[in-house]
């Protein structure tokens, strides 16, 4: 299964989980090392655009990464608490992802996007015995539009 990751060039090739251990996200806890893609090139943008600061467009890196089939967990929005997609992010969120993380009966979880609903992002738990696995397939440069960060 492919993924993708749209993420700042200097840290591309870095699959460790460091960034989300160290600045946790809706579907984590510090300190626990997990790495954000999307299903799309498209989902991976925009999930990315939600996070940069208003007029800046650094330069960014695509990455098409391989994922080992058959090891993910599929969570939809019906599963999930009412308040989901709320920005904070509820709290129940990170319990639910670090509750996966922690049971590691899959590599990857499928979670939907708050920005698009119908959209999935997926979660890759880098302690999982079959992260060794995880291969970036390509690597290359990502032409941000500036007109994006103008929303």
């Amino acid at each position: 299964m492919l993924v993708y990751r749209i993420t700042k060039r200097k840290r591309a090739s870095d699959l460790s989980g460091t960034g989300a251990a160290l600045y946790p996200g809706r579907w984590n806890k510090q300190g626990t090392p997990v790495l954000y893609t999307g299903e799309s090139k498209e989902i991976a943008l925009l999930e990315n655009i939600v996070h940069l600061p208003p007029m800046m467009a650094p330069q960014l890196d695509l990455l098409t990464i391989a994922i080992p089939d058959k090891s993910m967990s599929v969570l939809e929005a019906k599963d999930l608490p009412s308040n989901w997609s709320q920005y904070p992010a509820p709290t129940v969120l990170s319990e639910i992802g670090q509750r996966w993380i922690e049971e590691g009966k899959t590599l990857a979880l499928q979670v939907p996007s708050c920005i698009i609903y119908s959209a999935h992002n997926i979660l890759l738990n880098c302690r999982h015995r079959l992260y060794p696995k995880v291969r970036i397939m390509a690597e290359e440069p990502f032409a941000f539009d500036a007109r994006l960060s103008k929303a």
